[in-house]
């Protein structure tokens, strides 16, 4: 090999030295998915000069359920392909390392996200690992079917696996902190605190322009007899019943909260009394009417409500509101105990 030839060698792998380091740097300081998948495209498709950056996530895989989480609500969602695992690992077969496809790459286009239909020639699968499970690959594709061939050198794209997998659960880790700091862990439902945080700011909002906002205080009837009865395992599920048929029953503007053992509060934005009022009754018809099977017993269901509104005269803060709902719910069940 020439001596010049050695050296323009010797300054592509210090430039690529230099933009690992880089992506290295970009990446220690980030902690959610979506700045970390934008830095990994901007990155990655400079560092290895390929137009057509995304990843796969195997949509059955526990360890990644908290990236799906977050690729469900922003634009991650373009950028990211959820494909079943045995089609994956169809795929990509059995092993660790990168896969490097120019042939035969009809299969291959189960791997693009649903809005995107470029054509490529080449192909590399990169391995992403989280707690030494695989669940997914980050692709590289090239218009060139000479780009990636079998006979590509994998050391850059072998050291990407690991410094991908060993980045993305640094921010699994970090998201999965925050999602718990704003989640009930039996329900999943938002907690108090995420509550509180966002009627301040519907509520603000409500005033500021004039605007509907309803507040829902419900509150599970007879549970401790559920429990006594049936024991706490079935007293959970009850719960978690009830968190999946209100979540199925609201609109996604809608924020269902459980306080506290088995009192819930839902807020509805742009909705009037009279119509969080008819939402509730069929929630609770529909509770009624279809009860909680456990271990061949039909567990029934009944739940108390009270509605308040940001609009009525008494109603001055998000405090108020709470409260007035909370007053009526109790209302009402001291007059359903009364009347048996």
């Amino acid at each position: 090999m020439r001596h010049d030839t050695l050296i323009e060698r010797f300054h592509e792998i210090e430039q690529l030295a230099e933009k690992f380091h880089l992506l290295e740097t970009r990446i220690l300081g980030v902690l959610n998915f979506r700045e970390f998948f934008q830095v990994l495209q901007e990155q990655i498709g400079d560092i290895f000069t390929v137009p057509h950056v995304w990843f796969s996530l195997i949509n059955d895989e526990e360890a990644a359920a908290p990236i799906l989480r977050a690729a469900l609500s922003t634009k991650m969602r373009e950028h990211l392909n959820l494909i079943d695992g045995k089609r994956f690992s169809k795929l990509f077969g059995s092993g660790n390392k990168p896969l490097l496809e120019n042939e035969n790459l009809g299969p291959y286009l189960a791997l693009l996200p649903e809005r995107e239909k470029f054509h490529f020639k080449s192909l590399a699968m990169v391995p992403v690992s989280l707690g030494g499970k695989l669940v997914g690959s980050l692709n590289l594709a090239d218009s060139s079917a000479r780009r990636f061939h079998p006979g590509y050198n994998p050391i850059h794209l072998e050291r990407l696996a690991v410094k991908v997998s060993l980045f993305l659960s640094n921010v699994t880790a970090h998201e999965n902190l925050q999602y718990l700091a704003f989640r009930d862990p039996l329900t999943e439902l938002h907690n108090r605190r995420a509550m509180e945080q966002t009627l301040e700011r519907e509520f603000a909002r409500a005033r500021r322009y004039c605007s509907q906002l309803s507040l829902a205080y419900v509150d599970l009837d007879l549970f401790k007899e559920v429990n006594d009865t049936y024991g706490h395992d079935c007293g959970d599920a009850l719960l978690k019943y009830l968190a999946e048929g209100m979540v199925e029953m609201s609109r996604k503007s809608d924020m269902v909260t459980r306080l506290a053992g088995d009192e819930f509060v839902l807020l509805l934005p742009e909705t009037v009394a009279s119509q969080a009022e008819l939402l509730l009754e069929r929630m609770a018809d529909r509770f009624a009417n279809e009860p909680m099977v456990w271990q061949e017993d039909a567990i029934g269901i009944r739940i108390s409500f009270g509605i308040s509104s940001v609009l009525e005269d008494n109603v001055d803060s998000s405090e108020a509101l709470m409260k007035l709902a909370d007053e009526r719910l109790y209302v009402k069940k001291r007059a359903r105990k009364q009347h048996g």
